[in-house]
């Protein structure tokens, strides 16, 4: 069956030697991108173009055209690429749109050899690009896929090559060389195709999409400052009613289905390959499991991006049919407006019904993959109910990243996607400990908090609200007592994932009243001094701190490390600040920025305990503060926002299950390795 794809949808491939067949508004020039992994490439011999039309498992046209086929055999491309981008371009001087806007929307179909459509795809609302990429073959789990990107660029060819990785220079220089074989000759135009053409593509397309009024699109994944031009749009359904009649093509290749075709649902008939941990690139098992972790969340972005995109789609095409059978007062009432009222209601739960077994089908294939996954991640990926933290032992080796928490969406709230940040970590961290009515449902407007973190994109948005599962509101003590316990449960992560004595904390809490939470640190010994206390504490750690930043920068940047003091503590530092701004005076709050901003790069890092709303008197001094924090929650909220459409979703922190001692086990493991470490080394002294 033909999958009729939305932007972001993917389709899995039964066979590896398949054709891409373009149809376009007008001459259009076709190239194939050649990208490993990371969506990245290696060069200008990366790109299959009219100029250089051939390259291991891609052969492209040398014409500017409406029309194009593509042949592609993904068996025999380099085994280091793992995307083949198809691009369309418009052409410099030899006629046509100026603007991909001002033609029909472009169609794209994956086929096999004997014409077998696959998959398509409709690029709808384009407006003053004059590059776009129109789909992607994929490799995921040993298996390929096809999606629909639909990524447009109105710089064109070289701002399409830059946004993959090429440098500008020779982005625009392969963009020139490109538009200069179209115009001398090396590519030939051809006319647009009739309505009445007989190419395999225009038989075998459906009708464009009407599509609903223009909304911001989804924030591009490399570039989360720029969102595209055109948003996920489902596709025009095949009639199979005879009322209201279908609008008018907006493709000259899409050819309405006849009336007695049946509705052709957007799934295949191939089945997926078994999921298997750690099949995703890298060069360590580590980085393959966090290759895979982050390839499940993309997945799951761009599953639920469709679904919701099509249930819009459906709602507002319903609507528009209920207000066409209202408009005329002589026709709203009698048999044939009850008959059309009730088509359009059928139509709607079709498409509903369609979109929903569509994201069944995903969820089904990330839900098989996540069981496998989970199983199979090292005490730095796994959760705290993993079995894995029965063996732990200390680690000798960095890990790649940690886990801070779970993700997840409304649609699917069974599937969680670990998430992972990398180490080491280039922003601190803040536990939001304030505004107990935020976990219940209220909505905030303070803005968005910070860029991209973790897996490679997510933006923490503060005001996108919701409470935890089944929980009424929760009073500021108990949120208070939950924050600083999800403090101390990061901090033992984050101690049992470095190696023994590469990682020091210290705790400033002013008042003293975390005490209770920071027992299972203080009784292991995991901190070295007592948590800090009163406003003499709190300026005898920061300065100590600051004065580390200080010395340490001094030393990278004139390259003498040998000159930095001997009892300078030359571990990663991690300073837990408690109920802050208590305590603190203008200069302690000064210094505590100066560490934000400045430490990361020499290995202090924050997490902060804090209610913002208790710090106000400050005014805008400390907004760079919390800017310069990923802030998570105590409790399950909706408040992180990815990088490709805005879903937001909801954390839930990283707890250990309640009545479980793993925690003071692992500590425990912790301790007695620093024990058995400074036994050796006064044994070899």
């Amino acid at each position: 069956m033909t999958a009729e794809l939305v932007r972001g949808q993917n389709h899995p491939l039964d066979r590896t030697r398949v054709e891409i067949r373009i149809a376009a508004g007008g001459p259009v020039v076709a190239g194939v991108t050649l990208a490993d992994e990371r969506g990245g490439l290696a060069g200008a011999e990366a790109v299959a173009h009219p100029g250089a039309p051939r390259r291991d498992g891609v052969e492209v046209p040398r014409q500017a055209a409406a029309e194009h086929r593509i042949a592609v055999d993904l068996d025999a491309l380099p085994a280091a690429v793992h995307r083949a981008s198809v691009l369309l371009a418009l052409p410099v001087g030899i006629g046509g749109p100026a603007v991909f806007g001002a033609a029909a929307a472009p169609f794209v179909a994956v086929t096999g050899l004997d014409g077998t459509e696959l998959a398509s795809y409709t690029l709808v609302d384009l407006d003053a690009e004059t590059a776009v990429v129109a789909v992607e073959l994929y490799r995921r789990q040993g298996a390929w896929k096809v999606r629909a990107v639909g990524q447009g660029y109105a710089g064109g060819l070289a701002a399409l090559f830059q946004d993959q990785g090429l440098p500008p220079v020779t982005g625009a220089g392969l963009a020139a060389e490109i538009q200069e074989a179209v115009r001398s000759g090396h590519a030939r135009s051809v006319p647009v195709p009739t309505a009445s053409s007989s190419s395999t593509t225009a038989s075998s397309s459906s009708t464009a999409a009407s599509a609903p009024a223009k909304s911001p699109g989804p924030v591009d994944y490399r570039h989360p400052q720029r969102r595209t031009s055109n948003p996920p749009r489902p596709p025009q359904p095949r009639q199979d009613t005879p009322a209201p009649p279908p609008p008018p093509p907006t493709s000259p290749t899409s050819a309405p289905t006849p009336a007695s075709a049946p509705t052709t649902p957007p799934s295949g008939d191939a089945q997926p390959a078994a999921p298997v941990a750690g099949d995703a690139a890298g060069r360590t098992p580590e980085e393959r499991l966090y290759n895979q972790v982050w390839g499940m969340f993309e997945d799951l972005a761009r599953t639920v991006a469709a679904y919701r995109s099509a249930m819009d789609f459906a709602q507002s095409r319903l609507a528009k049919e209920l207000d066409a059978v209202n408009a005329d007062p002589r026709n709203r009432m009698g048999a044939a407006a009850e008959e059309a009222r009730a088509a359009a209601h059928d139509k709607h739960a079709r498409l509903a019904a369609q979109a929903r077994e569509v994201l069944d089908r995903d969820l089904g294939q990330l839900t098989a993959e996540a069981e496998v996954v989970e199983p199979a991640l090292s005490p730095a990926f796994a959760s705290w109910s993993s079995p894995v933290w029965q063996g732990y032992r200390p680690p000798e080796e960095y890990p790649t990243a940690v886990r801070l928490g779970d993700l997840r969406l409304p649609e699917c709230p069974d599937l969680r996607i670990p998430m992972l940040v990398r180490l080491p970590m280039n922003r601190g961290l803040w536990i939001d400990s304030g505004r107990p009515e935020t976990f219940a449902g209220a909505e905030t407007a303070d803005g968005a908090y910070g860029s991209s973190f973790g897996l490679d994109g997510l933006d923490g948005l503060d005001g996108l609200a919701g409470g935890p599962d089944g929980a009424g509101p929760l009073d500021a003590a108990e949120v208070r007592r939950r924050a600083v316990d999800t403090a101390v449960t990061l901090a033992a992560r984050l101690l049992a994932v470095h190696p023994v004595g590469e990682l020091t904390v210290h705790v400033i809490d002013p008042a003293g009243s975390a005490a209770p939470a920071l027992a299972p640190l203080l009784e292991t010994g995991a901190l070295r001094e007592p948590p800090a206390t009163g406003a003499q504490g709190v300026t005898a750690v920061l300065g100590e701190l600051t004065r580390r930043v200080d010395l340490v920068q001094m030393a990278v940047r004139n390259q003498a490390a040998e000159a930095l003091p001997p009892d300078l503590d030359t571990a990663e530092q991690l300073l837990i600040v408690h109920d802050f701004p208590h305590g603190f005076d203008d200069r302690a709050v000064n210094q505590l920025r100066y560490l934000a901003d400045e430490g990361p790069s020499v290995g202090v890092h924050l997490l902060m305990v804090a209610d913002r709303a208790e710090a106000r008197e400050y005014g805008p001094v400390l907004d760079p503060l919390w800017r310069s924090l990923l802030r998570v929650t105590p409790v399950p909220d909706a408040h992180l926002a990815d990088p490709w459409v805005g879903h937001a979703w909801t954390y839930e922190p990283s707890l250990v299950p309640d009545g479980s001692r793993v925690l003071r086990k692992v500590l425990g493991d912790l301790a007695a390795a620093r024990r058995s470490q400074g036994h050796s080394r006064s044994r070899e002294g």
